[in-house]
């Protein structure tokens, strides 16, 4: 769980993934989602140093789960670096056989998409939720028309991107000595190993909090669904 940002296009103070939302912070909500999840068997919360007091806060008070803490860097990928490193004992004995990266800002994940990234990412090797991104076409030259939709599917990734665990910290440890920095988790797989990716259909509500307004909607997706605090 990656809570190493800051988060300041949300306008506020404070890491985004700490802030209120339905009487419960941020990351607690997703970190709620896989503790329900039975195959998931470790947790662990990629966090700033600055936020420490924030971290020990929540997991006191409002996640019924045991979480690994790892201070993050200076990047995403050397965050999840970090967090790879940090679980390399259990990869190597076999323990941890598959991980699954998820950003802390995307609240509403649910246990059934977990469930069923890491169900594809254990039979394929990798697996990457998304939405159809059918409302994107592509311009001429000099943006004079439309030349309508591109070939092939194109989807609005999200998280979590799960993938088989050697093979994903040895990606990660190969970037690091290239200095390849990836987009995101799937971007340095496709560089650096030969797993094949399949698509999970992801879900509406698993937006991220980028903006105020994003906290107003997931507000109110919320109280449709009538979750429990």
């Amino acid at each position: 769980m990656l809570a190493s940002g800051a988060g300041t296009r949300v306008g506020a103070a404070m890491n985004k993934v700490y802030l209120p939302l339905a009487g419960r912070r941020l990351v607690s909500w997703s970190l709620g989602a896989f503790a329900r999840v039975r195959e998931v068997g470790v947790l662990v919360l990629v966090a700033r140093p600055q936020d420490s007091e924030l971290v020990e806060w929540v997991l006191d008070r409002e996640v019924d789960a045991k979480v690994e803490v790892v201070l993050g860097g200076e990047t995403r990928q050397e965050s999840e670096l970090r967090a790879l490193r940090h679980l390399a004992s259990r990869i190597d004995r076999g323990t941890v056989d598959t991980i699954l990266l998820h950003d802390a800002a995307r609240p509403l994940v649910s246990p059934e998409l977990i469930a069923g990234v890491l169900h594809s990412a254990r039979a394929h090797g990798g697996a990457v939720p998304g939405l159809p991104a059918d409302d994107i076409a592509e311009i001429g030259d000099e943006g004079a028309a439309l030349t309508g939709v591109r070939p092939g599917m194109i989807i609005r990734a999200q998280t979590p991107q799960g993938f088989r665990a050697a093979p994903l910290l040895s990606a990660y440890e190969r970037a690091a000595r290239e200095e390849f920095l990836g987009t995101d988790t799937a971007s340095c797989m496709e560089r650096f190993a030969e797993l094949p990716v399949r698509w999970v259909r992801g879900e509406q509500q698993n937006f991220k909090i980028t903006y105020p307004h994003d906290l107003v909607i997931a507000e109110q997706v919320l109280a449709a669904a009538e979750y429990q605090r």
